[in-house]
């Protein structure tokens, strides 16, 4: 029988087994390795859970009980009401939102551990408690102090009977068979400058700690191992990017770039003429361009990446512009054609709806140069566009695309200049983390004229008294968007209420005015109407999800009414907010809450009402919800970061990035193969093997 070893597959350990293998590796479980390395989504530990009986009204408690019973109950609010009991008695926990999905999860017996503040509303209740169903109550969990890990899990794991106790008992066994296996690739002199505990004993505390703080120093150490292995990743990419070259060549800005900008009806602020030179200096050079442009919502990022391509045609190079939305790409599109041809510039739109002739015909004419700027969606990745010279890859919104998206467009090109934006502003923790291989430029000045957005939020209940505000505003010119959340996990549902919330506005509340409606799934004939019948005026209220968050410009909009305000990040609040306030008119944007506003919410509201600074906002916004969270369910391109925290772990990011970039800098001590050093390089070169192709790609 053969040795099992970190390396081994998950299958052969005792009780696993194919089936049980197949369902593990549908959470990235394929080794022995990654199974120590799946760790508990939280702990319960006995010694802080609170009898249910003695329960008392604003204090904050954990406890397990059993479910007792269910309803739906009627009323102002409809609600979902579960009471769940142990030995010393029982309390209600209330839904007021979801009730649908929970009223079916929740059966009588099942046992649950709830976390979350109790109040008092003619009986004892926690409202919106964090639940966890007990799978597997034992002895050892409900009647003695040991700390029990509570593992994630999936309907495959499930359906594969693989339950916290066999999740619990697998790892036991690996951690059992793996006994003084465990060796720490991590020098000597790190574990002790850092304090870090021995990679053995971190495995095992991590999974069967004898307290809390045991499970976080763990967790600590493999964060720090996850962000090594991350940061060898970004800088080995950017250490191999300096060693490539371009076989296009730039010379000075001239003619056309100079007409462009004194075509421009405003004059470039500082800021944008700062980070255009920087970028045209970088285009010169013989290494690829690798730039993040940052900056607030209408700070002019796309005219700077526009003069940047107006450069690159001036030099015989085309230009792919990758927006994240048809939408977004589209009004690029119709807002630079003109322009651009007025100078010479050839310019085209590449998204999914067009026409196969259509299609076809764009295809062609970039294929023979005849096109130099190509605005576009994804559909530009696709196999018939191809470029005759592709020399700029910029990507607008970029974490809104995924690794290897962004790598296919950057594959149309031979080493391209790559310049990526963001009115989503980095935090500096953050930004070492997603883009340590680019170079970062921010515009942090706004255009002459800009007006100031006043933000004010207020609870659903003063809905009434809104909408009467709203229609003196109305009545005096002003132009509304009402937006609702969209978030993927509940797309449908999110649709549903906007599209319901359209009818309501229509038919009764402001029934004497025009409203239109816009969201991703609308077709798209539709979508263009309503945006231009509200750009034109005809539409005087556009009911919207967060479609339009990145990138609609409407200067005639001037007051934005964000329904459900406590579901949006700060960084989205913010985003959304831009929209308003870029016309004559101050903008003013109302923020709606809808109970249950939790208290974290209710800091995030009132941190987007007391700043307009996209800056601040961010850092607020990251220190509120972590990187995690960051940039919304829709967006993607974060890191895989599974343990490490950004919000509380930059110290480990810091002393991770020095120690690979002391690993790097390749002194003579680290060439010879038996050094510590050398062992710890060959380790993260080994892990990094099979991803550090993506880092290229930002």
């Amino acid at each position: 029988m053969q040795k099992i070893k970190l390396s081994s597959e998950v299958q052969y350990l005792k009780g696993v087994g194919p089936r049980r293998a197949a369902a593990l590796a549908g959470i990235n479980i394929h080794t022995v390795y990654d199974l120590l390395h799946f760790l508990p989504r939280r702990y319960l530990d006995r010694t802080m859970i609170t009898p249910i009986g003695s329960l008392k009204a604003n204090m904050e408690a954990t406890i397990i009980g059993r479910v007792l019973g269910k309803g739906l109950l009627k009323g102002r609010r409809q609600r979902l009401e579960v009471v769940i009991g142990d030995e010393s008695g029982y309390v209600a926990m209330i839904w007021f939102a979801g009730y649908r999905y929970l009223e079916k999860m929740f059966r009588k017996g099942d046992i649950y551990a709830a976390t979350g503040p109790v109040t008092f509303f003619q009986q004892l209740q926690m409202v919106h408690p964090e639940i966890e169903r007990i799978e597997d109550v034992d002895d050892q969990l409900i009647h003695t102090g040991r700390i029990v890990p509570v593992y994630p899990s999936t309907a495959e794991l499930k359906a594969s009977s693989i339950t916290g106790r066999t999740m619990r008992q697998i790892i036991s066994r690996a951690l059992e068979i793996n006994s003084g296996e465990i060796h720490d690739y991590l020098p000597v002199r790190y574990l002790e400058d850092y304090n870090f505990l021995p990679l053995d004993t971190a495995l095992r505390s991590i999974h069967y700690p004898e307290s809390i703080d045991d499970a976080e120093r763990a967790r600590k150490r493999l964060a720090f191992d996850e962000l090594l292995q991350l940061q060898y990743l970004i800088l080995s990419s950017r250490q191999t990017r300096t060693m490539q070259k371009k076989e296009h060549k730039y010379n000075k800005p001239s003619k056309t770039v100079i007409e462009l900008v004194e075509n421009l009806p405003f004059e470039l602020t500082v800021d944008q003429k700062q980070v255009s030179r920087t970028i045209f200096d970088d285009m010169k050079k013989e290494r690829p361009m690798h730039r993040l442009m940052q900056g607030d919502v209408g700070c002019g990022k796309t005219v700077v990446a526009m003069l940047a391509a107006v450069y690159a045609s001036e030099n015989k190079l085309q230009t792919a512009f990758m927006a994240p939305t048809e939408l977004l790409a589209e009004q690029h599109y119709q807002n630079w054609k003109e322009p651009l041809r007025k100078i010479g510039v050839e310019s085209a739109l590449v998204v999914g709806s067009l026409s196969k002739p259509d299609r076809r015909t764009i295809d062609e004419k970039i294929t023979l140069g005849q096109i130099d700027i190509v605005f576009g969606t994804h559909a530009i990745l696709s196999a018939p566009t191809r470029f005759n010279r592709l020399g700029l890859a910029i990507i607008d919104e970029q974490h809104r695309f995924g690794v290897m998206q962004r790598g296919r467009l950057i594959g149309k090109g031979i080493c391209p200049d790559i310049l990526v934006m963001t009115a989503t502003p980095i935090p500096r923790t953050l930004a070492l983390t997603l883009y340590g291989d680019l170079d970062i430029s921010s515009i942090k000045s706004m255009p002459r004229g800009r007006q100031t957005t006043r933000t004010i939020w207020r609870m659903a209940s003063a809905r009434a008294d809104m909408y009467d505000f709203l229609k003196t505003r109305l009545d005096k010119g002003d132009q509304i968007f009402v937006i609702y959340p969209l978030v993927e996990k509940s797309e449908k549902l999110d649709l549903q209420a906007a599209e319901d919330e359209y009818k309501n506005l229509n038919n009764n509340i402001f029934k004497e005015y025009k409203v239109g409606l816009v969201h991703g799934r609308v077709k798209k004939d539709k979508r263009e109407k309503a945006i231009l019948d509200f750009r034109t005026g005809k539409i005087q209220i556009l009911v919207a999800t967060t479609v339009i968050e990145v990138g609609i410009d409407i200067p005639s909009a001037s007051i934005m009414v964000i329904e459900h305000a406590e579901r949006f990040g700060l960084s989205q609040l913010h985003q959304l907010r831009g929209r308003v306030g870029r016309g004559e008119k101050k903008g003013l944007t109302i923020a709606v809450a809808s109970e249950p506003v939790s208290h974290l919410a209710r800091k995030r509201l009132d941190m987007f009402v007391s700043s307009t600074d996209g800056f601040k906002i961010a850092e607020a916004d990251l220190e509120l919800r972590g990187p995690g969270e960051f940039f919304g369910t829709r967006q993607h391109g974060l890191p895989e970061l599974k343990i490490a925290d950004l919000s509380i772990d930059t110290d480990l990011l810091l002393s991770s990035r020095e120690i690979v970039s002391e690993l790097l800098s390749d002194g003579p001590d680290k060439r010879e193969p038996d050094t510590e050093h050398a062992r710890l390089k060959k380790f993260l070169e080994k892990r990094s093997s099979q991803r550090i192709e993506l880092t290229r790609f930002g």
